[in-house]
């Protein structure tokens, strides 16, 4: 019998919202982050995918305690069996848990690239280390002796995620960390997160290419406005028939290889989010089930967040619909 691997990750319905002031001093709060859930176990690497403006990039900082100071931030964070407050995600901050965020601009400008990585270590262990890190990603040893602003985008771009690979983290996030690198080098960086996940770490990768995360993700968590719509194993992304929510299979028949078909509407702003489901005005299956709070649910081995998958696990009348709908 094999043995279920152990979390390390459990986000449990999280939520984020801004304060914000409208018509002089009325306060009003704007939800950005309704309902997330997402579990990362040891050796796995978890893909959120979302179109830009869902919010994937605060689930990064929430996590890490990083928050802008008009966030209020709502649900349960576990980490390692226990709770994740405050003081544990300071404590953890860079050490257990490490972020490769979205932006270079989180490198310190005023430091030098090789004692920013090393974080001070002037030891030769770590310098050989770091000298084979950057020699994989075609660095040359003298970068370590410049500043952040001597280097291009896309060289800064690798520096950030060295600083992954220089430690033994438990949990790496990578939130978007290849943007402005080119396919080669998106593979080599892809493949070291997939490594670090093999090795026991638990990756969370935080995306917009769906394609390029199935490639090396074990799951692969949908988000939709705010909200977790579906979390599906990355071989059920092998036909659209075992994807269970209706906006997961727009995205799979929008992937290049499916035809790059789309569908009509935009993701809603989050001062326009309908009720209930907030794919609901772009899906042509919406009963009025669907604007009412819809829980998430195990559904053929995934979960979802969606009326009709619940109520109909094989989601037949989707295969007939779409197919009738796209002339497939």
């Amino acid at each position: 019998m094999r043995k279920e691997k152990k979390v390390i990750l459990d986000i449990r319905n999280f939520s984020v919202s801004f304060e914000q002031y409208e018509k002089g001093f009325q306060k009003t709060g704007l939800p950005v982050i309704r309902s997330l859930d997402v579990k990362v176990h040891e050796g796995e690497m978890v893909a959120v995918v979302g179109s830009s403006g869902s919010g994937k990039s605060l689930l990064a900082h929430g996590i890490l305690g990083i928050l802008p100071y008009n966030a209020t931030m709502g649900g349960e964070l576990w980490y390692d069996g226990e709770l994740l407050t405050p003081g544990r995600q300071k404590e953890l901050r860079g050490n257990e848990i490490v972020l490769v965020p979205q932006s270079v601009a989180f490198l310190d400008p005023l430091m030098k690239i090789g004692p920013q990585i090393r974080k001070g270590k002037k030891d030769k262990r770590s310098r050989e280390k770091l000298n084979g890190i950057f020699r994989g990603y075609h660095l040359k040893e003298e970068v370590q002796g410049l500043y952040p602003f001597e280097l291009s985008g896309g060289m800064n771009r690798r520096v950030l995620v060295s600083t992954a690979l220089m430690g033994n983290p438990r949990l790496v996030i990578a939130d978007e960390p290849t943007p402005g690198l080119h396919m080669e080098m998106v593979r080599r960086v892809m493949s070291h997160f997939r490594e670090l996940a093999d090795q026991g770490a638990g990756v969370l990768l935080i995306t917009h290419d769906l394609e390029q995360a199935l490639e090396v993700a074990d799951r692969v968590v949908v988000f939709y406005a705010g909200t977790t719509v579906e979390d599906a194993a990355a071989a059920d992304f092998r036909s659209e028939e075992t994807l269970r929510h209706p906006y997961t299979r727009a995205l799979w028949r929008a992937l290049p290889q499916n035809g790059f078909q789309c569908i009509e509407g935009v993701q809603p702003y989050v001062k326009d989010l309908p009720k209930g489901c907030p794919f609901g005005p772009r899906c042509e299956f919406c009963t009025e089930a669907c604007q009412e709070e819809i829980p998430w649910s195990r559904v053929q081995g995934g979960n979802v967040r969606c009326v009709l998958a619940e109520q109909h696990p094989k989601i037949e009348h989707l295969e007939f619909s779409m197919e009738r709908r796209y002339g497939a």
